[in-house]
C-alpha cells in the first residue's frame, strides 16, 4: 500500500480528482492542513464524485500532527526545485508521496528537513512553472504502482 500526502492543498477539485484516484488504487490519502477549502466544499464533492466513502482519507491538523502520527513513513516530496527524477527512484510499499499546495509548493524548510536525496521532480521543458496537482499525482503514483506491479490491482 503507498500514501499520497497533499500538503496545504488550495484547489478542491484537485483534491477530489485525487480523492477519486486513491479511492480506485487503494491508495490512502493524507490532507495536512490548513486546507484552503471545507471538506463540504461542493467543488470537492463534485471532482470526487461518490469516491469519498471509497476512499481511506486521514486528515492532520499541521506538519507536525501528520509527522507524529505517522513516524517512520518514507517521504518522498515532489518539487519543481528537486534535483532527482521521480523515475530514479525504487519505491517501496508504505512509501508516501508528498505534494505542496498549488500556489507555491512545499516550503524549502520542509524540502531541507528531508533532504535533496527524497526531493523528487517531474521533467518539464524549461522555464516552465509547474504541473497541474493532480496530474502530478497520478505520474508520480502510477510510476510507483508500476515498480510495485501494481499489486492489489486488477
Amino acid at each position: 500500500m503507498l500514501h499520497v500526502v497533499l500538503y496545504e492543498p488550495e484547489i478542491p477539485p484537485n483534491t477530489g480528482n485525487i480523492i477519486r484516484l486513491c479511492a480506485n488504487t487503494g491508495t490512502h490519502l493524507h490532507l495536512v492542513g490548513p486546507l484552503g477549502f471545507s471538506l463540504d466544499d461542493a467543488r470537492l464533492k463534485r471532482a470526487g464524485l461518490d469516491y469519498h466513502e471509497l476512499a481511506n482519507t486521514h486528515s492532520y491538523r499541521d506538519w507536525p500532527c501528520y509527522l507524529e502520527q505517522n513516524a517512520g513513513a518514507r517521504l518522498w516530496a515532489f518539487s519543481t526545485r528537486g534535483k532527482r527524477l521521480y523515475s530514479e527512484v525504487a519505491f517501496r510499499a508504505g512509501d508516501a508521496l508528498l505534494f505542496g499546495p498549488e500556489t507555491r509548493g512545499l516550503p524549502q524548510a520542509l524540502l531541507d528537513e528531508l533532504g535533496t536525496e527524497h526531493a523528487l521532480r517531474l521533467p518539464m521543458v524549461a522555464d516552465s512553472r509547474s504541473l497541474n496537482l493532480s496530474n502530478t499525482v497520478s505520474v508520480a503514483l502510477y510510476e510507483a504502482l508500476r515498480q510495485l506491479n501494481f499489486r492489489g490491482l486488477g
